[in-house]
């Protein structure tokens, strides 16, 4: 019951961003540049809550979101997945204690995902590479990104460990001993 409300409650989560990203970051962009908060979400979501949770969460996230804006389908479903897997990966190797940790691990995401969708817009449309209006862009997304988490963390935090309580449970200890 727990786990079906927490899936839930990932679900509004994922469309009170979804209208954040829509109305109110259409009104505060950095140079026509938003925050992709979805990157952020599906981090954590496989952070805190594993890649069996995190995975189809993300893909799933990824699909609406090709479908409700018009995009290619599958390109933001593909990368979403991509870093659920890395944020699983970020979950065993690392600790989630360090804002420093977190704030990284972000930026990285921010990257991989931005880095991601414009080689696989390259391949399946063969538009013309501008590196340097592109890099501008995602220096200013990652930034932005960065600055949401940290005005964020303690709520991400404090929902997180929850998360993962009822996810994970006790074997969060069972891989030190």
């Amino acid at each position: 019951m727990k786990k079906t409300l927490t899936v839930f409650i990932l679900i509004l989560v994922f469309l009170i961003i979804y209208f954040l990203q829509a109305n109110f970051f259409t009104w505060f962009t950095i140079a026509g540049i938003m925050p992709n908060l979805f990157v952020v979400l599906a981090l954590f979501v496989s952070l805190f809550a594993g890649i069996k949770v995190g995975l189809p969460f993300a893909v799933i996230s990824g699909l609406f979101l090709d479908i409700v804006l018009g995009k290619n389908i599958g390109i933001s479903a593909i990368m979403l997945g991509i870093i659920a897997i890395i944020g699983g990966y970020l979950d065993k190797n690392f600790s989630k204690e360090s804002k420093l940790t977190i704030i990284l691990m972000v930026a990285v995401s921010t990257a991989i995902y931005e880095i991601g969708c414009y080689l696989l817009r390259i391949v399946e449309f063969s538009i013309n590479i501008e590196p340097l209006e592109y890099t501008i862009k995602l220096l200013i997304e990652v930034f932005y990104n960065v600055i949401l988490t940290i005005i964020l963390y303690p709520l991400i935090q404090k929902w997180g460990y929850r998360i993962e309580n009822i996810f994970k449970g006790n074997q969060i200890l069972t891989r030190y001993f």
